[in-house]
């Protein structure tokens, strides 16, 4: 799992067709709760889909940028851009539903 911060957030981004990224911050109780999930997907998913944190708190810029207003967030980047969004805890199944779709698109 790739860990962002506003040097390498835009180059990560860019570079990698489609990426996964995890806003969260260490004192979220539901993001505590959704790291194992993420991880799991990123194991599953690897050399497919880049997965990737990004701790709000350290990176006030980056969440002003993208609307983060409630974490965790979770924001699928396709060729660089913002495809979808999902605010709050979710479960692994439909997280993996919507990464995949992007993948077959």
């Amino acid at each position: 799992m790739k860990v962002l911060n506003s040097e390498n957030f835009d180059a990560v981004i860019g570079e990698s067709p489609l990426v996964f990224v995890d806003f969260y911050a260490d004192w979220c109780g539901p993001c505590r709760m959704m790291a194992p999930v993420v991880e799991e997907i990123a194991k599953e998913l690897e050399g497919k889909v880049v997965v990737a944190k990004l701790n709000v708190d350290e990176n006030p810029e980056i969440a002003a940028r993208f609307q983060i207003f409630s974490i965790p967030t979770f924001i699928l980047f396709k060729d660089g851009k913002p495809r979808d969004k999902i605010i709050g805890a979710a479960g692994k199944a439909g997280l993996l539903e919507k990464i995949k779709g992007q993948l077959t698109e």
